[in-house]
């Protein structure tokens, strides 16, 4: 790294006519300095890992920042190495004492199978968070308004991970809940045992039969629905098209319901755009805005294209043309800057 003249960092505290103050701005540029050539790296070692089923699996992450100040429904972003993608994950638990977060992930693309390769005693370069907001339900200042509340979670595939938190929060708080739980089949569900443990009812649903409830989560919902049961808040987190058809339906029904959104991230700041979405008639962006917004608002048909649509060189191109100064960009990786 090349070293700017001290001069400069001095102008930063010479306003203020503050020796000290100077004084330490110097001692951590020399600091960051020192770091920097020296390749001074923070690692974060996996101390623990599980294949829940098949292509998906658990870690436990030492990253004590980030366990002492997290709260549910908060994500982070995880980088193997220096040509590593950046890969966004929801927060699956947290041991504040131990100072590890827990992630689970679906092995899909390049990066992610990479990170099945990892083992216990190897380390992400970056681990960065929490970021986003925590979900209205886990803090404490409304908790008198959520002990009212008629509470139902529907998780679908890996969404299972980021529900559980939630509901173990809640849980120790007092809070009663429902869970749904919905895969496409009995081979690929997971934390089933531990969601149990938490909720106070927990159903399960399989898309295909082979266990719990013949047929997904919505069919489960509008089950307990007719049988008498009554929900006046609803958590849907799982991919966009069942989350939307999850919406549908609690719209329906007069259920209202928040859904975390999972768009493409880049730099999950709110600089580079790319998890762009439309709620209602403004456009939020997921990382900074969200990850959790009212289902009802949301423009899903808008949100799966627009991911599709980020996949491609042309398609970032075009985005960036529809999208004008609401697309963002500087963030040197989506194309929205050029």
């Amino acid at each position: 790294m090349r070293r700017k003249n001290k001069s400069n960092v001095r102008v930063l505290g010479a306003k203020a006519q503050d020796k000290k103050y100077n004084e330490r701005v110097e001692k951590v540029y020399d600091r960051l300095c020192s770091i920097i050539s020296s390749k001074e790296v923070a690692m974060y070692k996996i101390v623990r890992k599980e294949k829940l089923s098949d292509k998906i699996y658990l870690m436990d992450v030492e990253a004590p920042r980030v366990a002492h100040s997290c709260l549910p429904g908060q994500f982070v972003i995880v980088k193997i190495d220096d040509v590593g993608e950046r890969i966004p994950l929801t927060i699956c638990d947290y041991d504040r004492e131990k100072g590890t977060i827990t992630i689970v992930f679906q092995s899909v693309g390049a990066s992610t199978t990479r990170m099945a390769d990892l083992e216990v005693g190897d380390s992400f370069m970056d681990f960065v968070g929490p970021l986003g907001n925590p979900s209205d339900l886990c803090v404490e200042e409304n908790l008198d308004e959520v002990k009212k509340k008629k509470i139902v979670f529907i998780a679908g595939g890996v969404g299972t991970a980021p529900v559980y938190p939630q509901v173990k929060w809640l849980k120790e708080h007092g809070v009663d809940t429902t869970v749904i739980i919905g895969a496409r089949s009995k081979d690929i569900l997971f934390y089933e045992d531990e969601m149990r443990e938490v909720a106070t009812e927990l159903y399960v649903a399989t898309d295909d039969g082979t266990y719990g409830f013949h047929g997904n989560g919505c069919q489960q919902l509008q089950a307990l629905v007719d049988d008498g049961k009554s929900f006046d808040h609803c958590v849907a987190i799982g991919p966009m098209i069942m989350m939307k058809f999850v919406c549908l339906l609690t719209k329906e029904l007069g259920i209202h319901t928040i859904v975390s959104m999972n768009p493409i991230m880049v730099d999950g700041t709110g600089m580079c755009g790319a998890c762009r979405l439309m709620v209602g008639d403004e456009v939020k962006f997921a990382c900074v805005d969200g990850p959790e917004f009212d289902g009802h608002l949301v423009d899903f048909p808008q949100a799966m294209a627009r991911s599709a649509q980020y996949k491609t060189e042309e398609g970032r191109k075009m985005l960036a043309l529809q999208e004008g100064d609401t697309h963002h960009g500087g963030c040197g990786n989506c194309g929205g800057e050029k």
